[in-house]
């Protein structure tokens, strides 16, 4: 009997689930006996909502029930094991990783530190906010990475719109304002979607707050348009309708620092803000530099996935990330971002 090959996916964002979940197909479902390989997805996580989806959670449009995805019923319907845990360490000798102990909403250990072997191992966290050192974005600034930070902001939003109904003052000035750091794909779409979603708020039973005079949606970029990354004519037409909406569009703006109810541009120009999103850049994981020997360099594409190159004889990797690797010849383990 061959050996059974074990393929590890570290990474349930859309790369690593897709991959997981085609490679469960192809080779999980072989009779006892006669199966090549084996599937295991690890993540942090118990279920997986697509990313560019956050802003639809924070904005408090979208049903979870429809879109989220369990780990645990996916890797049973397809084949593939999935285990619940986040990355620690790589030893390529042993050709093991170490994942952490899961904890539950109390901080009670659901599951313990627990290594797992691996034949191929295939790195897919995918990347985080870069907010270049500007000061106050990691203490001050709302980031949209995960699940629970978009249903932080999400209850941070409706706690503001109660606020206002519930105080006798007169509202401060930062208060309902919104500020939007980065006029990339996410920003845009949180800008249009808070818009309506916030009057729909103030629409039940908040009779002290008007939505036009009261609620301001601020979009910031440091680019001289929004959505840089699209055609001119695009922009242009996002930004007439995000304007005909009432949201302020500010180009051309460099944010230098953010504090716990404002933002001060780099012209001195400050900004009163209640709620702050920093939605502006990607960079890899911090923690991928410490572990395993990974090199990190940043690719500038579509898509967010990692994929390493670990030394294997045999390396199962997907999309153009692994070309770029071979082109630049590049021998060491290598984790590349893509955005």
């Amino acid at each position: 009997m061959s050996k059974v090959q074990k393929v590890v996916i570290v990474g349930g964002g859309a790369g690593g689930l897709e991959l997981a979940t085609k490679l469960g197909n192809r080779y999980g479902s072989a009779k006892p006996g006669s199966q090549k390989i084996s599937v295991t997805l690890v993540d942090k996580n118990r279920t997986h909502i697509w990313k560019p989806k956050l802003h639809e959670v924070a904005a408090g449009i979208m049903d979870l029930a429809d879109q989220e995805l369990d780990y645990i019923a996916q890797a049973h319907w397809h084949h593939f094991a999935f285990r619940i845990g986040e990355l620690i360490d790589i030893n390529r000798e042993k050709q093991e990783i170490r994942i952490g102990p899961f904890l539950d909403d109390s901080g009670e250990m659901v599951t313990p530190e627990r290594l797992i072997p691996y034949d191929t191992l295939i790195i897919a966290i995918g990347s985080l906010t870069n907010d270049f050192g500007t000061p106050g974005v990691a203490k001050y600034a709302q980031r949209l990475e995960s699940l629970a930070d978009a249903k932080r902001f999400h209850l941070r939003m409706i706690n503001a719109c109660l606020r206002a109904q519930s105080q006798n003052a007169p509202l401060s000035l930062n208060q309902l304002k919104v500020a939007i750091i980065g006029a990339g794909a996410t920003g845009v779409e949180l800008a249009a979607e808070l818009h309506r979603t916030t009057r729909q708020v103030i629409s039940y039973g908040m009779d002290r707050v008007n939505p036009d005079k009261d609620m301001k949606v601020i979009l910031i970029e440091a680019a001289p348009r929004i959505l840089p990354a699209l055609p001119e004519r695009v922009s242009a037409a996002a930004q007439t309708l995000l304007v005909d909406l009432g949201v302020e569009v500010i180009t051309n703006a460099k944010v230098e620092e953010v504090f716990v109810d404002k933002l001060r541009l780099s012209d001195g120009v400050e900004i009163p803000a209640e709620l702050i999103v920093w939605a502006a850049g990607v960079k890899a994981p911090d923690f991928l530099h410490e572990i395993g020997g990974l090199g990190v360099i940043p690719i500038s594409l579509r898509w967010v996935i990692a994929l390493p190159v670990l030394g294997l004889k045999r390396v199962m990797a997907k999309g153009a990330l692994f070309h770029h690797a071979l082109k630049q010849r590049i021998n060491k383990p290598l984790i590349c971002t893509l955005k």
